[in-house]
């Protein structure tokens, strides 16, 4: 029986139906990522990556949105007797001494149901893997999953497999959006800009030298899912006092200003209405709108999830920080400073980056050297 091993790829829901550009951001990361790969192809609703290290490959797709799940998995031919003898013989391999294992099967079973291949290949294990001592588990309890895919043709045997981003393919949208990065929720915001499919421009905005350091962090962690080798961020100084709510209302609104400069693009408003009031949140629309510019307020819909967020974009230190953020009402009405505004247009550094080992670095040597 002839055995191939794919990265196997599942779209969201969401993404069923722009698989053609998931399919090119796999190829565009896995090329920026230097991994090697002989075809990217589609079987039904997933898709197949034949690379030449399954491992290091899942782990750049795995910067994508627009992705459920990722596996490494065998391909065999969708036939009853052969998945179950392939799910015996993974299943041995993974399996440990005294786990309790669950086989799941999904997809399109051809001339049975899946339940019957999950009963099979579970007393086959049984059976055959008894010097292991490993029992069924439920679904509520479990130590490992066996988890099969089918397709039209073929089946799919996990040997590992992790979540995915979710969210739909970057550029799907083909609506380019700036953002701006200055906290942790304007992070978790830009985040999910991309995160909804625009093609995103990012800007940093800073008040003290600082604070450079743990955005440039941010920043580190972000830019990967642009899906671009090369990428140019921009960074502009307020000379605005770094403590007090209404300086940071102050701070914020001079940020809206700045995005506005750029006529080209939809804003992303990093505004919750869960941390902002109505009021403020009205207010800064009705700004955008006064410029005859399109708004985005992707944290509209994020609750709970946003800490789940911060963590994907390595802002587990600054988890306390965030919670004191969101416990804060901000009630105060938007305003801010026209001459503040022009000086720091004044200020705008353009950083290219270079996706690589040592961003951060480059990033701040560039900062420096400006």
């Amino acid at each position: 029986m002839k055995e191939i091993s794919y990265v196997v790829v599942f779209p969201t829901i969401f993404s069923k139906n722009k698989i053609p550009q998931l399919i090119l951001n796999i190829k565009k990361i896995l090329k920026i990522k230097n991994q090697q790969f002989n075809s990217v192809k589609r079987d039904n609703d997933v898709i197949l990556v034949d690379a030449n290290d399954p491992v290091f490959a899942s782990s750049a797709i795995s910067l994508l949105f627009g992705i459920e799940k990722i596996a490494i998995a065998r391909q065999i031919k969708n036939d009853f007797q052969d998945i179950v003898s392939e799910i015996t013989f993974i299943g041995g391999n993974l399996l440990l001494k005294g786990e309790k294992f669950l086989v799941r099967v999904e997809g399109a079973s051809k001339g049975f149901v899946t339940k019957d291949v999950e009963i099979a290949a579970t007393s086959s294990i049984i059976e055959k893997k008894s010097n292991l001592g490993a029992t069924p588990g439920t679904d509520e309890n479990y130590d490992k999953m066996l988890y099969t895919y089918l397709t039209k043709n073929n089946a799919y045997i996990s040997i590992f497999s992790d979540k995915g981003q979710g969210g739909i393919p970057y550029q799907s949208q083909n609506k380019k959006t700036i953002c701006a990065i200055y906290d942790e929720i304007s992070a978790v915001s830009c985040f999910e800009t991309i995160k909804q499919g625009y093609d995103t421009k990012i800007i940093v905005c800073y008040r003290q030298k600082s604070e450079l350091m743990n955005l440039a962090k941010i920043v580190n962690q972000i830019i990967p899912r642009l899906v671009q080798s090369k990428i140019e961020v921009e960074f502009f100084h307020l000379k605005i006092k770094p403590s007090g709510i209404v300086n940071y209302v102050k701070f914020v609104n001079s940020i809206l200003e700045i995005m506005l400069q750029y006529s080209d693009y939809r804003v992303s408003l990093a505004l919750s209405p869960l941390i902002f009031s109505s009021e403020f949140i009205d207010s800064s629309l009705k700004r955008v709108y006064e410029k005859n510019r399109i708004p985005l307020v992707p944290l509209a819909g994020v609750d709970s999830n946003l800490f789940d967020e911060a963590k994907e974009i390595g802002l587990e230190r600054n988890m306390k920080k965030l919670e004191k953020m969101v416990s804060i009402s901000y009630n105060a009405i938007p305003t801010f400073s026209k001459k503040e505004v022009e000086l720091a247009m004044k200020t705008k550094k353009k950083i290219s980056v270079l996706l690589g080992p040592n961003n951060l670095h480059d990033i701040l040597d560039s900062l420096e050297n400006h």
